[in-house]
């Protein structure tokens, strides 16, 4: 199917923000480039195979004028965010951008140089270490700081370290306190659905370019290198708690639940300088991410940002973040991070006073306005997340997903729904009329909900197919929204060429390893076919020689359940002993051979329990039944 070019309703939007935004003020690009050294030449990572897992240059293609077919709020971030290259942020505080989805930052200190966030992947992180060395010199790293739990800020940490150095004692490892639990939990409990979605979040299936992504707002893409992870030497638990590392005095502030369940800021009197993690970065960030997460505390968030002015604002010359470019001054960080606050803090307090009103979360979102001071900065722009999908989040922290009205709370599902709908109005001929009427008029979103009630009556239909995916693509080429253009672009993409699946998976076995017993036991519980299992009763005693522990699993009307006990083979059906625990997921693989695991008992009861375990789904539908 061709992709078709943007119609004049989005053409004249364009137009009209092109007229009202402020893109007279270019002082983000005089901070982006401010204090560069050097750019990475050319900007292509390779893993040792010789497969790409980053390409910088492949978004070259953002020079000149916003074209037709991307948002130009979204161009002008995406022109910003693809800037790379080893930068000064002040004397001894450098960073590397542009080599990931996040930022590297190093400083220099007594000995050698602390790392915070090795990005995503091992390969990307080596080539940011190997750029600033060869015009820093060759600075051993002394310590490694995770600002948070999320994967682009620990996942590379072996290509600036090592785990018999950490082992050694020669490198720190410092983190929030929880840090390792939710960093491997989020990878656990939903991971697959997660992951699968996160590929049409950051669009890591669509080509790069005017017509495709264009980045996702916050960086340009996800690298797709080795993941790994160094267990913490050091927990930050203590607002105020203070250390100094290799001669560098550092001063801690914890934010908890805000961008991330375990996320920390923390400050450096001697370079007058202020780290804010991913607390304050130069977009609306999201409440609640389309690839799927708890809702974060906006309430909190905006909380702890006030804490960060009244706590550092005074003697701060710069603030720098995990992401994007940092901000210099004493005055325009107050007001940055303020700002910042208020955009939090809005979003909170007026979904919290129009719901009490009566209004639900999509009625809020569809007619929520920020203050004209929120409006006309360019780091309050919703390029990551928006305001529409945060008010629902904020509505849905409170509320929960049903909205009062008794038609709503026992629904159809789409498989169910779209028929209905679809034989009320005429067959899906018809619908696909009134559709192509709705895209004539500029009502794509009116159009692409007919569309996706035709798709799940007939998947097959080629005039839905293709009108929907021509909807998509005009939906995309309007969203100031990065992740909003990349969900519409990959929907486009699904529908015309197939499911793609989840791009870029990667396995870590040192995340696996960092699994405790119940971690791994949650997962094998949320695997189990409850239906399938109703008549199973059954239990298996597992002994962890590494860990000199024991636990029982019982199962029983379908659910998994583990105790830590003592072991008692007598009133077990089988038993296990493994040299690692993570050999219990090659046991749930179906793999009764796994070095270090042995069987006791009757291994009939084993194969009972492995086959009510379902595998999850990597390339789940999503546009299409």
């Amino acid at each position: 199917m061709a992709v078709k070019p943007p119609t004049a309703p989005i053409e004249n939007a364009h137009t009209a923000h092109l007229a009202t935004l402020p893109f007279e003020d270019t002082t983000d690009f005089d901070d982006a480039d401010r204090g560069f050294i050097a750019a990475m030449q050319p900007c292509v990572v390779t893993a040792a195979d010789g497969r790409v897992v980053w390409d910088n240059d492949a978004y070259n293609f953002l020079a000149g004028e916003a074209p037709t077919t991307v948002h130009p709020s979204l161009w002008r971030q995406s022109q910003l965010a693809a800037k790379q290259g080893l930068y000064e942020v002040v004397e001894g505080i450098y960073q590397v951008r542009g080599l990931d989805l996040s930022n590297i930052t190093f400083i220099e200190g007594d000995t050698g140089i602390i790392v915070i966030d090795p990005l995503i992947s091992t390969e990307t992180a080596a080539a940011a270490l190997a750029l600033y060395r060869a015009h820093r010199g060759e600075r051993p790293v002394t310590a490694v700081i995770y600002t948070h739990s999320h994967v682009d800020h620990f996942g590379g940490v072996l290509g600036v370290t090592t785990q018999a150095d950490v082992d050694a004692g020669t490198v720190a490892v410092i983190a929030p306190e929880g840090f390792l639990a939710h960093a491997v939990q989020e990878n656990v409990y939903a991971g697959t659905a997660m992951a699968r979605r996160a590929g049409y979040m950051y669009g890591a299936a669509l080509e790069k370019g005017p017509l495709g992504q264009v980045g996702c707002g916050l960086g340009q893409t996800t690298s797709g290198g080795e993941v790994a992870v160094i267990v913490p030497t050091l927990d930050i638990a203590t607002t105020g708690e203070t250390h100094v590392i290799d001669g560098v005095e550092i001063e801690f502030q914890m934010a908890p639940g805000t961008e991330a369940p375990a996320e920390m800021h923390f400050y450096f009197p001697g370079f007058r300088a202020l780290c804010m993690a991913e607390n304050a970065t130069h977009n609306l960030h999201n409440l609640l991410t389309l690839r799927g997460a708890l809702v974060r505390d906006p309430h909190g968030w905006s909380g702890y940002l006030t804490e960060a002015i009244d706590s550092f604002g005074d003697r701060t010359d710069v603030v720098f973040a995990s992401h994007h470019w940092p901000t210099w001054g004493a005055d325009r960080i107050v007001e940055y991070l303020g700002l910042q606050r208020d955009l939090y803090a809005y979003l909170h307090d007026q979904t919290l006073r129009q719901l009490n009103q009566g209004y639900t979360g999509i009625e809020i979102a569809e007619n929520f306005l920020l203050p004209p001071a929120l409006e006309k900065a360019w780091h309050t722009h919703g390029y990551y997340g928006s305001v529409s999908h945060n008010v629902k989040a904020v509505y849905q922290r409170y509320m929960g997903w049903f909205d009062g009205n008794p038609a709503r709370l026992w629904a159809h599902p789409p498989e169910a729904l779209g028929p209905r709908y679809v034989a009320a109005i005429g067959g899906p001929d018809r619908v696909v009329e009134v559709a192509q009427q709705a895209f004539d008029d500029g009502d794509f979103r009116w159009a692409a909900t007919l569309l996706d009630h035709v798709i799940f009556t007939d998947e097959n239909h080629d005039g839905a197919r293709r009108l929907y995916a021509d909807t998509l693509d005009q939906l995309a080429y309007g969203a100031e929204c990065a992740t909003w253009r990349n969900f519409f672009l990959a929907g486009a993409t699904e529908l015309r060429v197939g499911n793609f699946g989840t791009p870029g998976e990667t396995s870590s076995p040192t995340l696996l390893e960092q699994l405790s017993p119940e971690q791994i036991f949650d997962a094998l519980a949320i695997s189990v076919n409850g239906p399938r299992a109703w008549e199973l009763e059954l239990a298996v005693d597992i002994s962890f020689t590494d860990l000199g522990s024991n636990y029982r699993l019982t199962l029983s009307n379908g659910v998994l359940v583990y105790r830590k006990t003592a072991a008692d083979p007598a009133t077990a059906g089988a038993t296990l002993t493994l040299a690692a625990k993570v050999r219990i997921l090659a046991l749930a693989a179906g793999d009764f051979t796994s070095p270090g695991l042995d069987v006791g008992g009757d291994p009939a009861v084993l194969q009972q329990l492995v086959s009510v375990l379902d595998k999850p789904d990597p390339s789940f539908n999503i546009v299409t039944p």
